[in-house]
């Protein structure tokens, strides 16, 4: 009834599509052609694969081995889903949607690739789908993933299978042990995680442990951020395409992800390592003004930074057919650019000169008219508020002064009842729930951190919400120390996909706390 309810079959995204496209249950003339030959296009070129978000890419290249051979594997006892179909299964449509509006261009467009597709006609398939594999093969860690995703893992193997690898060849062997390594398994249920987050999750337990007290050089921190200096990755990735000056030195998400090192996961990082005293100092200095390099040879244009790529901004890709989930490019962002100027000011770093004032520039201009920032990468603008006021209050305390007065008072004014924080993954589709939401413990602990932070820079403390926010972090706290919190609050894709980071319910109130401790 549910499916029903919303259009059955013939009204769900093409992912959808794609996946029952894969075991008979929906028709490849409703799936997008994407041609092989955009493999082939020169660096020069107004679009390569390289215009494309790393997840976009990472996920997309196999897909064009999986789109050119259209396979349907025997499934049995075979699925029948035609029940799902509000129109009834023979008089279901098999076509991309239109809008009524010049994004129609692209539904021609598809209708020309499926007559060149149904001709034979495709020119310079083959070449494609042979550069097509290269890349697939070139991109596969010693640990067997692919750019320490799902979708890019599940999309590499299903490539390979349509090009008859064998199922003992090692490349899908290791590619199977690297997909059932990010499985979750229970006496009741197997689920597979669509990532796995070590290096972000051990940076801010590192740094939590430090402003909760622990001496920065006990022995548990020490391995933790020799750990760290050992997850740098000295590898040239996809990034190098459009940043060629650039020298690698950035730290990446996962455990393997020599491709994709990122923004975000590499500030914290370098503030990790540089709370804490490690027995080869040189070294850990060293490191850190490698990623330093790094993330300055990545600001955008515009002035801020991405998560993974430079000048990755050409928005008509999200209205492909293919883009329904809107999330084909990374251009910069208020709260990974945040995270760069928080990383500058409390690790005392520099950059260019131009280049600080640039960022500063983007980040005030992305504040809303109520005082909040967008978070792309948590939710919402609780996380994005947050994390533009730990910068500015690091970065320009004296100089945004306003700024930073407007973002604590719209925290303050979201607070709920309970002292606590929280926000609704819908406030991405709409605006009127903007910081509203039942309290969790992570969004808490944020909104404590933006607000102690904008308390150190205008010495204007929101004493009363802060106290009531701390009463709340300890009420809640279970006997054992930790806190409980069932509610979604990382984002993958707005509006269509979050992350449960089952740590962040952790060491984010730990820091909050922490925090609040050195403060009074």
């Amino acid at each position: 009834d549910f499916i029903l309810k919303r259009g059955g079959i013939s009204k769900t995204r093409i992912f959808t599509k794609f996946h029952l496209a894969l075991i008979g249950c929906y028709s490849w003339r409703g799936i997008p052609s994407i041609p092989p030959w955009i493999m082939l296009f020169p660096q020069w070129f107004p679009f390569t694969i390289y215009e494309m978000s790393s997840w976009a890419r990472g996920s997309t290249v196999p897909l064009l081995i999986v789109f050119d051979q259209k396979p349907v594997f025997d499934i049995q006892p075979r699925i029948n889903l035609d029940e799902l179909y509000t129109e009834g299964a023979d008089h279901a449509k098999f076509e991309l949607p239109r809008n009524s509006d010049w994004t129609d261009l692209f539904v021609l467009l598809d209708d020309g690739f499926k007559l060149a597709e149904d001709w034979n006609l495709v020119p310079f398939r083959k070449q494609g789908l042979a550069a097509a594999e290269k890349w697939v093969l070139e991109r596969q860690e010693a640990t067997g993933d692919w750019g320490g995703i799902i979708p890019a893992m599940l999309n590499s193997l299903l490539a390979l299978r349509c090009l008859n690898y064998d199922l003992a060849d090692p490349i899908v062997q290791r590619g199977l042990e690297a997909i059932d390594r990010f499985a979750i398994e229970t006496p009741d249920s197997y689920r597979v995680q669509a990532c796995v987050s070590p290096v972000w999750d051990t940076a801010w337990v590192l740094r939590a442990m430090v402003e909760s007290g622990l001496e920065p050089d006990h022995p548990a921190l020490v391995r933790g951020g020799e750990w760290l200096l050992q997850q740098q990755i000295l590898d040239y990735g996809d990034w190098v395409v459009k940043n060629p000056q650039g020298k690698p030195g950035g730290w990446a998400f996962e455990f393997q992800n020599r491709f994709y090192p990122d923004l975000d996961d590499s500030p914290v990082v370098i503030m990790a390592l540089n709370s804490l005293k490690l027995p080869n100092q040189k070294l850990k200095q060293a490191a850190i003004a490698r990623g330093l390099a790094w993330i300055a040879s990545m600001q955008c244009n515009q002035g801020g930074w991405a998560a993974f790529d430079i000048n990755n901004n050409q928005h008509w890709l999200n209205s492909l057919p293919y883009a329904d989930l809107k999330a084909m490019i990374d251009p910069n962002t208020a709260d990974v650019t945040a995270r760069v100027l928080e990383m500058l000011g409390s690790c005392n770093l520099s950059i260019e000169s131009q280049q600080l004032e640039k960022a500063i520039a983007f980040l005030i201009q992305e504040q809303e008219a109520d005082g909040s920032w967008f978070g792309r990468w948590g939710v919402n603008y609780i996380y994005g508020t947050t994390s533009a006021l730990s910068a500015l209050s690091k970065i320009a305390p004296r100089t945004h002064q306003r700024s930073i007065e407007r973002g604590a008072a719209w925290l303050v004014k979201c607070q709920n009842l309970n002292g606590g924080w929280g926000e609704t993954c819908l406030s991405y589709d709409d605006p009127s729930l903007k910081g509203v939401g039942i309290s969790t413990a992570s969004q808490t602990a944020w909104a404590l951190i933006g607000l102690m932070a904008a308390g150190e820079a205008t010495g204007n403390w929101a004493r009363d919400a802060i106290e009531r926010g701390v009463n709340y972090l300890v009420s809640t706290q279970q006997p054992d120390g930790s806190w409980d919190e069932t509610e979604f609050t990382g984002t993958g894709f707005p509006s269509h996909f979050y992350l449960k980071y089952h740590f962040y319910q952790q060491y984010f109130p730990l820091l909050a706390l922490g925090r609040y401790q050195m403060s009074v």
